[in-house]
């Protein structure tokens, strides 16, 4: 019989409807069940693509003798991190403080009142490498709530205590300078390994937020340094199995075997990465050239659509780990990996030894059971690209007969906006008007299911109807950066208007007296503690997304306001870029942009025409483009901004000095930072 997740709108808590344990999705009335039963609330915290939360669900949730544990003694509560990332901020501090760790599936042991007590993550159902079990776990913790009560409500309370102590402060702290800029690139020279390029350590997630600020650095300060840095990880990350080789797109995450061998990735695929991959790959190839970046912006951007566009017009949000084989066991990367015959099979002798040689396919295997992940296996040496491309092709098609992975259809805002902003940006650069078309059907959503009349977003979205939660400060951060970047591209006044009923939000309702910024808004629900975290993760922290979108929307309008809370809001990149920079790299780039001016460019003339392209290929940092004509009032920019002899006319401002206008494109992309034709 369905518990109460049934007539949930995440897919997630859709997967654990069926579970025997009487789950609770996060409401008000299971902490009363809670309080009146007189019994702890277990708290899990998951998403859909997480790998070993399906481990766990299956081995722990599915179980009957351990779901009956667990409805006898606890109030159990499911939450998806992607639904409510302010529960799951709040709770994975209170986790990591306490464990120094933390991760998904996330455990959390409360008291009615929402205080923690006891945390983890994942636990086996038999015990085992120094783990406890699952079941040892809950009896640990029933027998503490039933005869050491007292202590438990001391852990409680002095968790949240400390908890709700860590405030930040920094928020007005100065302005981020030239030496904060470079201290920050400094540090990032140590972490990285030359050798390899990418970043030191087993684990390596892409660090999309700091390329962004490594090529903004290197085109406003000229530091060969930066480019070098962003060009060695993105062409690590696009030769490794990160990156799938046959479909396009990028994984989680990769990991550095023991034994030694080729990266192994997780295989789940997210929109947010995929999204900011995109648009990193496509500015690398506005500031190299590179033949690479651009392949693999437009096969990223090409994945988004074809594997994770709703019906509705949006972005679903992942694609699992796992998948059925051919034995019919349901297994992590079987939709991805290839043997020698699996080849053969698709290609033929010959092209199957090509592909072989090219993708890393051995006998032996360099993943599980024979099986190889594909990566790009030599390196400077000459490929036939048509051939590459022709078995890729194939490939592809013969994979979609494969059974292929679960896809999570929740559409979050936040994650959303990352992908307009990539794939208007990425169809005006390539010329592909399709792309531009998709990014607009997905902003069309927005407006339609998540913005509400008064412009307060919701935070996600299944089968064109809202899941109910509001959305917290990345939504409106990252939403209101997609829609500057469709307005840049598409000449349409109308997404600069959206965007700045999104900012006045934040504005009024996430914006502190000091300029610090909070994760959610001042009449959201009230959790132990505010969240309140300046730090990226695997996306910009809302912090930054936001500052950033504020500093555009000011440079668009004038708005002394909005200027005033984006210079706030980045004191926060002064006190962390020199000590964490791979930690606040959207924070960076929005200080290089601020340091920059940003540059205002108005073209008075067609939208989509010569002049129009040259300053969206600028390399200037955070520039803000308006396009279109001079009579319209979408743009404050364009206001007064003639067409000088009839010609499409340039003019670009910074720091309110402007240049004389220029109806030259040479001249516009030199004064940007670029070559008229972005090569």
């Amino acid at each position: 019989m369905p518990n109460r997740l049934a007539q949930a709108t995440s897919p997630y808590l859709l997967q654990h409807a069926d579970n025997p344990v009487d789950w609770w999705p996060w409401e008000t009335d299971a902490f009363e069940e809670a309080r009146r039963r007189d019994v702890p609330v277990f708290l899990s915290v998951g998403y859909s693509a997480c790998h070993w939360c399906h481990v766990m669900a299956h081995e722990s949730f599915e179980d009957d003798d351990t779901a009956a544990y667990m409805n006898e003694h606890f109030v159990s509560v499911k939450v998806d991190r992607e639904e409510r990332p302010d529960v799951d901020a709040v709770y994975m501090e209170a986790v990591q403080a306490a464990t120094g760790q933390g991760g998904w599936p996330m455990s959390v042991f409360m008291t009615p009142d929402g205080e923690p007590f006891y945390f983890g993550t994942y636990f086996p159902p038999e015990a085992r490498h120094g783990m406890a079990s699952f079941r040892q776990v809950l009896e640990g913790v029933h027998n503490a709530w039933t005869s050491r009560r007292d202590e438990v409500g001391e852990v409680a309370g002095k968790i949240t205590r400390d908890l709700a102590e860590r405030e930040l402060s920094i928020g007005d702290a100065e302005t981020p300078t030239e030496e904060t800029q470079a201290l920050a690139l400094f540090q990032l020279t140590r972490d990285i390994d030359s050798a390899s390029g990418w970043f030191r350590g087993d684990t390596k997630f892409p660090p999309s937020m700091v390329i962004e600020f490594l090529l903004r650095h290197h085109a406003r300060a000229g530091s060969v340094a930066a480019l070098e840095m962003a060009e060695g990880l993105c062409g690590a990350m696009a030769r490794s199995s990160l990156y799938d080789q046959v479909g396009g797109g990028f994984h989680r995450y990769v990991l550095t075997p023991r034994t030694g061998g080729p990266l192994v990735p997780h295989f789940e695929k997210m929109l947010y990465d995929n999204a900011l991959l995109c648009r990193a790959y496509a500015h690398l190839w506005r500031s190299t050239g590179s033949e690479l970046a651009r392949r693999v912006a437009l096969e990223t951007a090409d994945f988004m659509v074809r594997e994770l566009r709703t019906p509705e017009g949006g972005f679903a949000s992942a694609l699992d780990a796992d998948s059925e084989d051919g034995a019919g066991r349901h297994v992590e990367g079987a939709y991805y990996v290839w043997t020698p015959e699996q080849l053969r099979e698709v290609l033929g002798d010959q092209d199957a030894a090509f592909a072989a040689e090219h993708f890393g396919v051995t006998e032996q295997g360099t993943f599980e059971e024979g099986a190889s992940v594909l990566r790009l296996a030599r390196t400077g040496t000459v490929v036939d690209a048509g051939r590459a491309a022709d078995v890729r092709a194939k490939l592809l098609a013969a994979r979609e007969l494969r059974p292929r992975p679960g896809r999570d259809d929740k559409v979050v805002a936040a994650w959303n906006g990352l992908a307009i902003a990539a794939l208007a940006e990425t169809g005006a650069y390539f010329g592909r008007p399709d792309l531009i078309e998709r990014a607009t059907e997905a902003a069309d959503l927005l407006v339609r299911v998540h913005m509400g009349d008064v412009a307060r977003l919701t935070r996600t979205s299944k089968d064109g109807r809202t899941g109910g939660h509001a959305g917290v400060l990345e939504d409106y951060g990252d939403v209101a950066e997609g829609f500057l970047a469709l307005a840049a591209v598409t000449g349409e006044g109308v997404w600069l208007e959206f965007a700045g009923f999104l900012l006045d939000i934040v504005l009024q309702h996430f914006t502190g007296e000091g300029g610090q910024l909070y994760d959610t808004a001042d009449d959201a629900e009230k959790l132990i503690r505010r969240p309140q975290d300046p730090t990226d993760s695997a996306t910009p922290a809302g912090w930054t997304a936001a500052a950033g979108a504020l500093l555009s929307y000011a440079a668009y309008t004038g708005s002394k306001a909005h200027r005033t809370a984006a210079e706030g809001a980045l004191g926060v990149v002064k006190a962390l870029g020199p000590r964490v920079p791979r930690f606040i790299g959207w924070g960076l780039a929005v200080a290089e942009a601020l340091l920059d001016g940003p540059r205002e460019v108005a073209v008075a003339g067609p939208v989509g025409g010569a002049l129009h392209r040259t300053a969206l290929l600028g390399r200037a940092p955070g520039a803000v483009v308006a396009a279109g004509e001079t009579a319209g009032t979408e743009f404050p920019l364009l206001a007064d901004r003639p067409m000088v002899g009839g010609a499409p006319t340039a003019y670009v401002c910074r720091h309110f000095v402007c240049d004389a206008p220029t109806t030259d494109r040479e001249a516009l992309a030199r004064s940007l930072g670029s070559s008229p034709s972005g090569d």
